[in-house]
Protein backbone atom coordinates (compact mmCIF):
# COMPACT_ATOMS: atom_id res chain seq x y z
CA UNK A 1 0.00 0.00 0.00
CA UNK A 2 1.53 3.31 -1.49
CA UNK A 3 0.12 6.57 -0.22
CA UNK A 4 0.97 10.03 -0.90
CA UNK A 5 3.95 10.35 1.73
CA UNK A 6 5.35 7.63 -0.17
CA UNK A 7 5.06 8.86 -3.65
CA UNK A 8 6.94 11.18 -6.05
CA UNK A 9 4.78 14.22 -6.71
CA UNK A 10 6.43 15.97 -9.84
CA UNK A 11 4.03 18.78 -10.05
CA UNK A 12 4.94 19.41 -6.00
CA UNK A 13 8.15 19.43 -7.34
CA UNK A 14 8.71 21.78 -10.61
CA UNK A 15 6.14 24.38 -8.50
CA UNK A 16 9.11 24.84 -6.13
CA UNK A 17 11.89 24.97 -8.45
CA UNK A 18 9.88 27.34 -10.93
CA UNK A 19 9.07 29.72 -7.64
CA UNK A 20 12.49 29.73 -6.41
CA UNK A 21 13.83 30.36 -9.76
CA UNK A 22 11.76 32.91 -10.54
CA UNK A 23 11.84 34.76 -7.21
CA UNK A 24 15.92 34.82 -7.53
CA UNK A 25 16.42 35.62 -10.84
CA UNK A 26 13.29 37.81 -11.95
CA UNK A 27 14.45 41.01 -11.66
CA UNK A 28 18.30 40.46 -12.69
CA UNK A 29 19.52 40.28 -16.64
CA UNK A 30 22.51 38.16 -17.15
CA UNK A 31 25.96 38.76 -14.99
CA UNK A 32 28.55 36.73 -15.24
CA UNK A 33 29.90 37.18 -12.07
CA UNK A 34 26.68 36.72 -10.35
CA UNK A 35 25.99 33.19 -11.47
CA UNK A 36 27.56 31.58 -8.57
CA UNK A 37 25.88 33.26 -6.19
CA UNK A 38 22.72 32.75 -7.92
CA UNK A 39 23.22 28.83 -8.62
CA UNK A 40 24.15 28.82 -4.93
CA UNK A 41 21.27 30.69 -3.81
CA UNK A 42 18.60 28.30 -5.93
CA UNK A 43 19.80 24.78 -4.63
CA UNK A 44 19.93 25.51 -1.23
CA UNK A 45 16.37 27.24 -1.59
CA UNK A 46 15.36 24.68 -3.35
CA UNK A 47 16.57 21.72 -1.48
CA UNK A 48 15.19 23.23 1.83
CA UNK A 49 11.74 23.54 0.40
CA UNK A 50 11.54 19.96 -1.01
CA UNK A 51 12.86 18.43 2.51
CA UNK A 52 10.38 20.98 3.90
CA UNK A 53 7.58 18.70 2.45
CA UNK A 54 8.75 16.04 5.39
CA UNK A 55 8.51 13.40 2.78
CA UNK A 56 10.42 10.14 2.60
CA UNK A 57 13.19 10.65 -0.03
CA UNK A 58 16.56 12.13 -1.10
CA UNK A 59 16.81 14.92 -2.75
CA UNK A 60 19.68 16.14 -5.39
CA UNK A 61 19.43 19.83 -6.74
CA UNK A 62 21.34 21.00 -9.56
CA UNK A 63 21.27 23.96 -11.25
CA UNK A 64 22.79 25.42 -14.43
CA UNK A 65 22.67 29.53 -15.68
CA UNK A 66 23.46 29.80 -18.85
CA UNK A 67 22.92 33.36 -20.95
CA UNK A 68 20.78 32.98 -24.08
CA UNK A 69 22.96 33.77 -27.34
CA UNK A 70 21.97 30.91 -29.49
CA UNK A 71 24.38 28.41 -27.81
CA UNK A 72 23.36 25.07 -26.91
CA UNK A 73 23.38 22.98 -23.76
CA UNK A 74 22.47 19.39 -23.87
CA UNK A 75 22.50 16.70 -20.92
CA UNK A 76 21.84 13.87 -19.89
CA UNK A 77 21.04 11.90 -16.59
CA UNK A 78 20.58 8.06 -15.48
CA UNK A 79 19.29 6.60 -12.58
CA UNK A 80 18.43 3.56 -11.07
CA UNK A 81 15.51 3.87 -8.55
CA UNK A 82 11.83 2.44 -7.99
CA UNK A 83 9.11 3.89 -10.74
CA UNK A 84 6.97 3.82 -8.76
CA UNK A 85 7.35 5.93 -6.19
CA UNK A 86 10.99 8.16 -7.29
CA UNK A 87 11.09 10.34 -9.64
CA UNK A 88 12.73 13.86 -11.66
CA UNK A 89 11.37 16.97 -12.15
CA UNK A 90 13.20 20.14 -14.20
CA UNK A 91 12.79 23.56 -15.06
CA UNK A 92 13.42 25.84 -17.05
Amino acid sequence: DFNDETVFDKDQCKNILQTVAEETLHEHIFAQSKIGQWISEICEKCTKKLVGLNKPFKYVVTCVIMQRNGAGLHTASSCYWDSANDGSCSYR
